[in-house]
């Protein structure tokens, strides 16, 4: 039975892993010519940015056999700015072949390439290519590679006899050295089931573009790769998006059972929403041609259309979600369109790029009114722009890059979150704590059993995972800090979900504001190659740069140094480099994770962030007295908490809830309590206030009751949050804004003729130039431009507190600041989905009245208009 094989092509950039994969496709007889990168014709090379800059950007497939197996060939970037996208290939891969030039021995990116294989535990071979220009020996590569790599790197030569491979591998293996000993020969199975399980790593020798080693490459994986085995269940993963012709394309590999064209497919999208869609046409591709197929069984890399909401990282079938990358972007850039062009309606758009590159990390600031980017590095920016450019015909422009903090607990401590307006309850203690470099947020659950409903605490484990934390310092991202739910309290009537929610975020800030936090900045993993007069200048400026380094070797011609340094100090050091060495030098650098800044105190000031005053992240709570809200301090939270909690930071005992006093003495619950306080005082009587009692001439008379005045139905409605709400007009301001625009106007004025309610509708024009903003209005339908330098928000506030007590007031949006404001303010507030549902239901009650007015004319009785 032949082999079906996926296998991936990964190396440091300019290693030679385009070359390889040409050559490999030529041997095999699947292409008849070779391509040469420079001279940009390579087979997989085929975007034109590509050929360009001679690199490879965006994951492809080529298909390929040998005598006994059928080749599934990714080839992936190389370049450190795209190393998501390699590391996303990774889960898919059954083999891999690390490409390392032997001239160059072993870089950084090579490194963090083989930790990541290990992290995936995907089985590798080493090729060194480019031995035909390299003064070392094979033995040299090789015990270079057992050094720097692992000791299991084994070297495979060509010419080499079953005998003295066996010895080598004898003393890789105590199973193999027994069976040397005892005189046996090692099966070729039994040396593809340690290659299988990472205890052996063949090293191979060549040269790509002399096309010498390639065919005893192609005759090792034949040889000693083994078939994997797979289920009859279902299951895909997911790991890239493309747009071609108009058709969303969702590329996957099948891992279990087989998928048909028609199936249909069950999945959850990013945004929680579950879809049932049917794969539509299964394409196989090869370089960029593609043959369909009805059928992709288990181990197939296919591209499925049909699908909408897949994501790259996608679990389908029994997979579950792939991880989160290791490699995260340091850099942050603004994306400045040209004027005329609304960021508003312009990010959807561009978020269509990020699906198909996840790479290209886009994301809409709230606060400032733009799209930032956050990527790896320049090559990158690039990218972007020439994608904007080719997909929507906008030329843009990206800011100076800004480095990407983040912060962490700096001690250990307790936050209390208290969220109690009218109507609503609940409390929410936590604990946070450092944790270890590089582990992220992570959640523990110490809830004593039967404290609380399980339901409950699922909840507010699940509101704190879903939600982006950020430090008290610069307002940057919370990472490395543990964070424990210790109690919580419900309100038997009058919690909802939303309120463990507004309470354990609040009680994150109190506990940040409480221990404060450590600011962090990404550093690089740096490899200097320079020649030897000039190392003095070079240490001189690493130390200028805060760098910590040392020096690895020195030829006397060359001398390299590495360490590792900020990549705020760092970034751009490149091009120094090349100039004082007169382009003789090489400075290539890793990801190497957060650690202290090095000018924190310079950075805070610099960002000027005042934690207590972000109302998108409140550290204070809410209480609430007298039937109405109020806030608390975050300082006196501790005073007004009502869970009361025995907390011990320093020892590691669980944390055990002090029961109320009441409760200690009668173990009675809150319902017997309850009980008990109606049969002894009875049900509670409210005062009623609206007839007044008047006295005259010493009798008590009732006053004439005053009629009530009718108060008047005022919608407020969030414009443009309710248009990127609505699905309908959502996807029609994909194609042109205004008409979306245009089609809630005609809407909501049918809605409110036929309702007799009046509508504010109000649009951001803040950032519209000259922003004079119009108000016009026609019956009891409102509709507001705002001016330059005022936001929708900020109209809409302002209109909720000049509203009167004449008026019953609502807001629709799904602002979470404006609609805290309006549960303060006293007034109503419903999202837009909800608003689209009663949108809808008038709509149908006009078209049933339509249709009746219509039956009325045919059958000519005369027609009586109510008004209700």
């Amino acid at each position: 039975m032949r082999k079906k094989l996926t296998i991936g092509i990964l190396a440091h950039v300019d290693a030679g892993k385009t070359t390889l994969s040409e050559a490999l496709l030529y041997i095999s007889g699947k292409i008849r010519k070779l391509g040469r990168v420079d001279h940009k014709n390579t087979f997989l090379d085929t975007n034109e940015i590509e050929r360009e800059r001679g690199i490879t950007i965006f994951s492809k497939q080529a298909r390929f056999s040998s005598a006994n197996c059928d080749f599934i060939l990714l080839d992936t970037p190389g370049h450190i700015d795209f190393s998501a996208e390699t590391e996303r290939t990774l889960a898919l891969l059954d083999y891999a072949v690390l490409v390392v030039s032997a001239p160059d021995g072993v870089q950084n990116h090579t490194r963090t390439l083989w930790n990541l294989l290990s992290l995936y535990g995907v089985p590798t071979f080493i090729f060194a290519n480019k031995t035909d220009i390299c003064i070392k020996t094979k033995g040299e590569i090789e015990a270079e590679f057992a050094k720097a790599l692992s000791p299991a790197c084994t070297a495979f030569f060509e010419n080499q006899t079953k005998a003295e491979l066996d010895e080598k591998l004898a003393l890789i293996d105590e199973d193999f050295l027994e069976a040397f000993l005892s005189g046996e020969e090692i099966e070729e199975a039994e040396i593809a089931r340690l290659i299988a399980e990472r205890r052996i790593f063949p090293v191979l020798f060549g040269s790509a573009l002399r096309n010498t080693g390639v065919d005893f490459l192609l005759d090792t994986l034949d040889r000693y790769t083994l078939s994997p085995v797979y289920g009859e269940e279902f299951g895909a993963k997911v790991y890239k998006i493309a747009h071609a012709a108009g058709a969303r394309i969702t590329y996957m590999k099948i891992t279990g059972g087989a998928l048909s064209a028609r199936d249909e497919l069950v999945y959850t999208a990013q945004n929680g929403k579950r879809y049932a869609e049917k794969a539509s046409q299964i394409r196989l591709y090869s370089g960029e041609k593609f043959e369909q197929t009805d059928t992709a069984e288990a181990g197939e890399i296919c591209a499925v259309l049909g699908l909408s909401a897949t994501y790259a990282g996608e679990g389908l079938g029994f997979e579950s979600d792939g991880a989160k990358p290791v490699l995260e972007p340091v850099l942050s850039y603004r994306i400045n369109l040209p004027e005329g062009c609304d960021p508003v309606a312009y990010y959807p758009k561009l978020k269509e790029l990020e699906e198909e590159e996840p790479s290209l990390h886009l994301c809409w600031n709230e606060a400032l009114v733009q799209i930032e980017a956050r990527l790896m590095g320049e090559i990158q920016t690039d990218l972007l722009k020439r994608l904007i450019s080719e997909r929507f015909g906008v030329a843009c422009e990206l800011d100076a890059c800004k480095i990407l903090y983040k912060e962490k607990a700096a001690a250990k401590s307790v936050g209390i979150g208290h969220f109690e307006p009218l109507r609503h309850y609940a409390e929410v203690v936590l604990m946070l704590e450092p944790a270890p470099k590089g582990t992220g947020l992570t959640f523990e659950n110490r809830v004593p059993e039967n404290f609380i409903e399980q339901n409950w605490q699922n909840l507010i484990l699940s509101h704190l995972y879903e939600k982006a934390h950020r430090g008290v310092s610069t307002g940057a991202l919370l990472t490395d800090t543990k964070i424990t739910l210790l109690a919580a309290k419900a309100h038997q009537k009058h919690t909802e979900g939303g309120d463990f929610r507004e309470a354990a975020l609040r009680a994150v800030r109190h506990g940040l504001m409480r221990a404060g936090c450590t600011l962090l900045e990404p550093y690089y993993n740096f490899r200097l190659e320079i020649p030897t007069p000039s190392v003095g200048r070079a240490m001189s400026d690493l130390q200028a740069r805060f760098a910590e380094f040392e020096t690895d070797s020195a030829d006397g011609e060359f001398t390299v140094i590495c360490g590792r340094a900020p990549v705020a100090t760092l970034h751009d050091y490149t091009r120094e480099v090349l100039s004082y060495t007169r382009g003789t030098g090489k400075l290539s650098c890793t990801s190497g994770g957060y650690e202290p800044c090095h000018n924190a105190e310079e950075i805070i000031a610099a960002a000027a962030y005042d934690a207590e005053a972000d109302l998108i992240n409140p550290p204070h709570s809410v209480f609430c007295a007298g039937g109405a809200g109020y806030l608390v301090p975050w300082q006196e939270v501790d005073e007004h908490k009502h869970i009361d909690i025995d907390v011990s930071l320093d020892s590691g005992e669980p944390i055990v809830p002090r029961a109320s006093s009441v409760k200690n003495k009668y173990n009675l619950s809150d319902d017997e309590l309850e009980a008990l306080m109606l049969r002894v005082f009875g049900p509670i009587r409210r005062k009623q206030y609206s007839e007044q009692k008047v006295m005259s001439a010493g009798k008590k008379e009732k006053a004439t009751k005053k009629p009530a005045t009718p108060q008047k139905r005022m919608i407020i409605v969030d414009g443009y949050n309710v248009i990127f709400s609505w699905e309908s007009l959502k996807s029609l301001a994909a194609k042109n804004l205004e008409d979306a625009r245009d089609l809630l106007i005609d809407t909501l004025l049918n809605y409110s003729a036929f309702t007799k309610r009046e509508i504010a509708l109000v649009f951001d024009a803040y950032r519209v130039k000259p922003g004079r903003g119009s108000d016009s209005s026609r019956g009891g339908f409102r509709v507001v431009f705002t001016k330059q330098d005022e936001t929708a928000d900020t109209f809409i506030e302002k209109m909720m507190h000049e509203l009167g007590p004449n008026y019953n007031v609502q807001v629709v949006t799904g602002d979470r600041l404006l609609q805290i404001s309006a549960v303060h303010s006293g007034i109503m507030r419903t999202t837009a989905k909800e608003f689209e549902a009663e949108v809808a239901r008038v709509g149908k009650e006009i078209a049933e009245f339509a249709e009746k007015l219509s039956e009325k004319k045919m059958n000519g009785k005369p027609t009586v208009i109510s008004k209700n």
